[in-house]
This record gives C-alpha cells, sequence and structure tokens, in this order.
C-alpha cells in the first residue's frame, strides 16, 4: 500500500514566504507532506527543472452575469473555469449580480443554477448588491454572509448598479455588524454621464472616447469617497481595479489615517494604454473596459505599487464578449457610441503568464511576492485560507507546475476561453503553467484537459482575515 495518492517529485516549491527544493505527498486531495524521498505513490508527477506553485485564485472574474438587453457574456462556467486551469489557476469568485427588483436570495439561486457541476476549478461567489432594499439589508444580506458568502461589492458608476453614498454607507454597516468584506468599484457616475452627454454631442463617439469620458479624476474622487465612506462605517474595503498614481495615492492617505484599504491591480493597466482603443473603425472596441487603459506614466505607477507592495491582489477582471458578434462589442445597428459597447476584456487564461513573464522574470519582483498577490493573499481576504493559497501541510492540493524555460506568443488561438479574441494577441511571455491539479485532480496536464467539468467544487467560505473580530 502506496503512503501518499500521488507525489510531485523534483520542483522548486514556492509559497508566499519561502523558495525551496523539495517533493509534494498528496493524499485524500490534500497535501500530506513536504520533504525528499517520501517514497512511494499511485501517481508520480516529475516536476524536475520545473517550479511547483500554489494555483492562483482568481478572485475578480465575471461568468455568465446579465449584462443587459441584447448582451451575452461568451463565458459560462465550464469555458470560464476550463481556460482558467489553463492559466494555472485553481479557484475562481465571479460575482453575483442581484438584478434591480431581485431578492438576493433568487440571485445567488440563479448563479448556482449556472454553475453546479460545470466547473474545472473551484469557485466561490461574491455578491453584488444593486438594491438594497429593507428586506436585503435587514435579513438576505445577513443571511447569505452567515451562509458563507462573505464578500460583496457595490458599485459607484453605471445604470442599474450604482449606489448613493447614503445606501453605501447602509451596506458597509451590514459588512460591519456581520463580519463581510466590501469591494467597492470606484468611479464618479456623474462625471462619466456628464461627459458621455458632452462627448456625444460633439460627435466624438468612437470606441477611444470612452476613456476620455471616465478620465482620471473620476477613479480618484471615487476612491477619496470611497475610502472616507469606509472611515465612517469603519469598516476595511477592497478598492477594485485600481488603474492610475493618482487613485493609489488616494489609497495611501487613508491608509496613513488608519484606514484598512486594500488594493487591486489587474493586467490592463500594466500592459495596455488609451492608444489602443484608438483602433481602425470599432477594432478599439476590444479594449473597453472600466476603468480604461490610462496612459505610460500610470502603467509605471501601477508597476510601482505592486514592487513596492502597495498592491495586495493582482487579478484579470475577466468580464469576456465577443468582438465580431452584435450581442458582444459589435453593439447593434443604431447604438454606434462608445457608450453602449459592453464594459469588460477577456483575460482569466492570461494573467499569471503576463505577471510572470514581466514581473518575475523581468527581475521586478520576486517568486514569493508573485505567489502571494496571485493566490496567498486572495485566500486570506476571502475566507479562504489556510485551505487556499499555499502549499502546506494539510492544505488542499491545489498546484499549478511551471516551466519557466517556454516563450510562448499569446495567440487567441490558444486560449479556452469563449471569446474571439485576446487583447494580448502577439505578446511574448516567457514563463507558462503546464499542469494544474486541483484538490490532487490532475485537470490540465502538459497543455492536455485530462478532467471532466464538475471537478471543481463550490466553497463556503469564511471570515476575512482583514476583517476584526
Amino acid at each position: 500500500m502506496t503512503a501518499f495518492d500521488l507525489i510531485v517529485r523534483g520542483g522548486t516549491v514556492a509559497t508566499g514566504s519561502d523558495v525551496m527544493n523539495c517533493d509534494v505527498g498528496v493524499k485524500h486531495g490534500r497535501i500530506a507532506a513536504l520533504g525528499l524521498d517520501l517514497g512511494s505513490a499511485g501517481t508520480i508527477i516529475d516536476a524536475t527543472g520545473r517550479l511547483v506553485l500554489p494555483g492562483g485564485i482568481d478572485s475578480h472574474v465575471h461568468l455568465a452575469q446579465p449584462s443587459g438587453p441584447d448582451v451575452v457574456q461568451s463565458d459560462d462556467f465550464e469555458s470560464g473555469t476550463r481556460s482558467a486551469a489553463f492559466g494555472g489557476n485553481t479557484t475562481v469568485i465571479p460575482f453575483c449580480l442581484q438584478e434591480r427588483g431581485q431578492s438576493l436570495r433568487q440571485a445567488i439561486q440563479d448563479y448556482h443554477a449556472k454553475s453546479d457541476g460545470q466547473c474545472y476549478t473551484d469557485y466561490g461567489f461574491h455578491l453584488i448588491v444593486s438594491d438594497p432594499t429593507p428586506t436585503v439589508l435587514g435579513q438576505e444580506l445577513p443571511a447569505a454572509i452567515g451562509d458563507g458568502y462573505t464578500s460583496f461589492k457595490v458599485f459607484m458608476t453605471y445604470e442599474g448598479l450604482a449606489l448613493t453614498d447614503e445606501e453605501i454607507l447602509k451596506v458597509m454597516a451590514v459588512a460591519r455588524s456581520s463580519g463581510a468584506l466590501v469591494m467597492v468599484h470606484a468611479e464618479n457616475y456623474d462625471i462619466i454621464r456628464h461627459l458621455t452627454a458632452k462627448l456625444e454631442s460633439e460627435g466624438r463617439i468612437a470606441p477611444r472616447f470612452h476613456a476620455t469620458s471616465r478620465p482620471i479624476p473620476a477613479e480618484r474622487e471615487a476612491t477619496h469617497r470611497a475610502c472616507t465612506l469606509a472611515e465612517v462605517a469603519d469598516v476595511p474595503l477592497v478598492i477594485v481595479h485600481v488603474s492610475n498614481g493618482e487613485a493609489i495615492e488616494e489609497i495611501q492617505r487613508a491608509r496613513a489615517r488608519g484606514v484598512k484599504v486594500l488594493a487591486e491591480t489587474c493586467p490592463q493597466y500594466l500592459m495596455l494604454t488609451a492608444e489602443d482603443l484608438d483602433g481602425l473603425n470599432m477594432e478599439g472596441a476590444k479594449y473597453v473596459c472600466s476603468p480604461p487603459p490610462r496612459d505610460k506614466p500610470s502603467q509605471d505607477a501601477c508597476w510601482a505599487g505592486i514592487e513596492r507592495g502597495i498592491f495586495d491582489f493582482y487579478s484579470s477582471d475577466h468580464c469576456p464578449f465577443r468582438y465580431n458578434d452584435e450581442k458582444g462589442k459589435l453593439v447593434p445597428k443604431g447604438r454606434t457610441s462608445f457608450r453602449w459597447v459592453p464594459n469588460g476584456i477577456p483575460g482569466i487564461e492570461t494573467r499569471l503568464p503576463i505577471l510572470f513573464s514581466e514581473g518575475v522574470m523581468k527581475g521586478r519582483i520576486e517568486l514569493s511576492h508573485f505567489v502571494r498577490i496571485t493566490a496567498t493573499n486572495h485566500a486570506k481576504a476571502y475566507g479562504l485560507y489556510p485551505r487556499k493559497g499555499s502549499i502546506a501541510i494539510g492544505a488542499d492540493a491545489d498546484i499549478a507546475i511551471w516551466d519557466p524555460s517556454i516563450t510562448r506568443t499569446i495567440r487567441h488561438a490558444d486560449l479556452h476561453d469563449g471569446s474571439d479574441y485576446t487583447p494580448y494577441e502577439g505578446l511574448e511571455v516567457t514563463g507558462w503553467p503546464v499542469t494544474t491539479l486541483v484538490r490532487g485532480h490532475v485537470v490540465v496536464e502538459n497543455g492536455v484537459l485530462k478532467a471532466r467539468k464538475g471537478t471543481g467544487a463550490f466553497l463556503v467560505r469564511g471570515k476575512s482575515a482583514f476583517v476584526p473580530d
């Protein structure tokens, strides 16, 4: 009888704090031993010359989310988690959207109907609170938090999603009393509406004007306001998808005042600029997301934020639509303005390779730093640690084995999402995850899908490590 079900042998293991040469023994889906000469196992994976890392946790993902009339996201839970696994991720946390007039309870049931039995990775749900009625605030939201949906997001922009400051404070009060973590999309809705109307009246309607309509001050002001509301409500919060240095400065100022503010950035703010929206005809629509990509100084500020540890998380904000599709980026006839282009770009599979190549391989960050901002910090913030986010005895055997010597050119033809393009087409990267294990099950091996959908399990999450008792 073998001691282990599986051994990953001969690799370099990295956690959020250490890098070591050792083998990983797996029993019943969990890590049972770390060391050398672990003996026999039913399956041996030779990781010689490779890196053995915790599977990535992408905690900012949109899958099968309602996106407005005649608009359809290109990834459901099957295609989205398949693509995630090929990109070295073992857990994703998509958003469960409560639409206006809908109960939160019904929204959760609807998302389970879409996801149950469909996933290749493990998964949980953040909630999006768009209609904070007395019933939602007094009953449904506290009950959902108690059931393990321990984080939720509020928006400061978008028709049908934006909450007033008073509504945000009421939602934050529930978070404080129930022990949840609040995430905020910080952009000033009135500034965006004003500038959009002005641009359209001037005939400036091409996709590139999406960036003009959502300038840095709109994000900077909303970031300041979100931090101020959290200060008043006395709750920690996450500012998601930070795109520029001025918003980073607001976060640092709030931290200096004692506000617990966590910060996230995404690959689009490291690799793209507003100039990418200036493509021929509607090509620029491929890069429309919010906040929009900025400029080179903003890129540099976001890289500095990663290098200096200002950012706690690096996520994809995967929000995919097909480009060559009137239900996607090519909006229906008669709706020619940038305002109708669905906001969001694909990126769940390329998130980790981009940061590994541009960050680790180019010497911007150490390997353990990479692990922290792609896995460990996500697990701690969203109630999954120590089960997820590290290679440690007792943790789930969620492992990504990387070949750091591979050089690949990103082509959508080689990816596995449901979109028809990648915003990173032609980017050359060094390093790629070649094998992905979820709780000891091989999901992807040497670029081949090995698992059936349904391998992934829903995660009931605990309290965030950043929420006080």
